[in-house]
């Protein structure tokens, strides 16, 4: 007994911390499930999760085609997002960096543009009203968008030498997509414009349980992939000439960098639409946890809270008593813009102290 109290003592504070979020995360599931502007009962709720078969065939349906699924996908985003947006903030020196910051997020909204815009004016129908093969054509084109904008980045990568440049140049790649949107949105049909509009405020609620459990795999994966990297990232935290020093190939580990990040910004912004600010605050909640610079640490507390962050969203966005789910970017934004306002807040009280 005496060596087993020994080996806890022992641990590293920052695992225990780890604990205590997954648990956080386990309970704000568990609140997504419960919680609506339907009751359904423990008891009932345990049933159903657990496979029985109950007399109230609503709930069953409210559960497994609408909570479970929203959960599943709000869990999985903001993981993917928080990993994303550490990852950009590690690569760029920026803590302003967010995962959309490469013009990813706005490759997906080129493509989606062109599916719900262009094909409005050109066939003279809405693809909002062709269900299932209408939300494929939306996700397919969301993709296409998203990794074209982060194939012209990597290549941009291996052909300019340093960060800065490439960031620049995300930038400017994706506010001619943004400006390529506002084109086509002045030459749309007033219909199409509404579901591009509704699509670009983000949603956790638009995938079924099958295509929300294909969303978990797609993102746990490569999230997954981003604990390989910390030593990259410790690294490049001590900033590039250090890095080169000690023996990183720059050149490699940002195309790497980028590529997991982009792949994980359009995995989820193909799947939910933009989502905003949660990449961008995420990771400094973070670090305020964490407390430490190894980024091993920094990736799972980045993961865990991000999902944390995306629940208590969600449950806030279909609180009981409202008559209709808030749209999620409504509700991120009122989260995530105090926690960046605190950060440019305290740089610039730093800077003062430091003058």
């Amino acid at each position: 007994m005496t060596k087993y109290i020994t080996y806890i003592k022992n641990l590293n504070p920052a695992y225990f911390k780890i604990g205590g979020l997954i648990f956080l995360v386990i309970a704000l599931f568990c609140l997504n499930l419960g919680l609506g502007s339907v009751h359904i009962p423990l008891s009932s709720l345990i049933d159903i999760i657990s496979g029985e078969e109950i007399n109230n065939i609503v709930w069953q349906n409210i559960l497994t085609r609408s909570r479970l699924p929203q959960a599943i996908v709000s869990l999985s985003a903001g993981m993917a997002l928080g990993i994303a947006g550490l990852l950009m903030q590690t690569l760029f020196r920026n803590p302003l960096a967010g995962p959309s910051v490469l013009g990813i997020s706005s490759g997906a909204s080129l493509g989606v543009g062109f599916v719900i815009l262009v094909a409005g004016q050109f066939f003279g129908f809405s693809f909002s009203r062709l269900g299932i093969f209408g939300d494929l054509s939306l996700l397919l084109a969301a993709f296409a968008g998203s990794l074209g904008i982060l194939l012209i980045i990597l290549i941009i990568s291996k052909k300019i030498g340093g960060t800065l440049a490439v960031l620049i140049m995300g930038v400017m790649i994706g506010y001619l997509s943004n400006s390529l949107v506002g084109i086509m949105k002045f030459y749309s049909l007033e219909e199409d414009v509404h579901t591009y509009v509704m699509w670009g405020l983000g949603s956790f609620s638009r995938l079924s349980l099958g295509r929300a459990q294909l969303f978990i795999i797609l993102t746990v994966i490569p999230s997954i992939s981003c604990l390989l990297l910390s030593k990259w990232l410790n690294l490049l935290a001590l900033g590039e000439n250090y890095a080169v020093n000690l023996g990183l190939k720059i050149q490699r580990a940002r195309v790497i960098i980028i590529l997991l990040s982009g792949v994980l910004t359009a995995t989820v912004t193909a799947f939910c639409g933009p989502i905003v600010f949660i990449g961008m605050a995420v990771p400094h909640l973070a670090k305020l946890v964490s407390r430490t610079s190894n980024h091993f640490i920094l990736i799972l507390n980045a993961g865990i809270i991000g999902s944390a962050t995306t629940l208590l969203c969600n449950l806030i966005a279909r609180l009981p008593g409202l008559d209709s789910a808030l749209p999620i970017n409504s509700v991120t934004a009122f989260i995530g813009a105090p926690v960046v306002i605190s950060v440019i807040w305290k740089r610039r009280r730093e800077n003062l102290a430091d003058n």
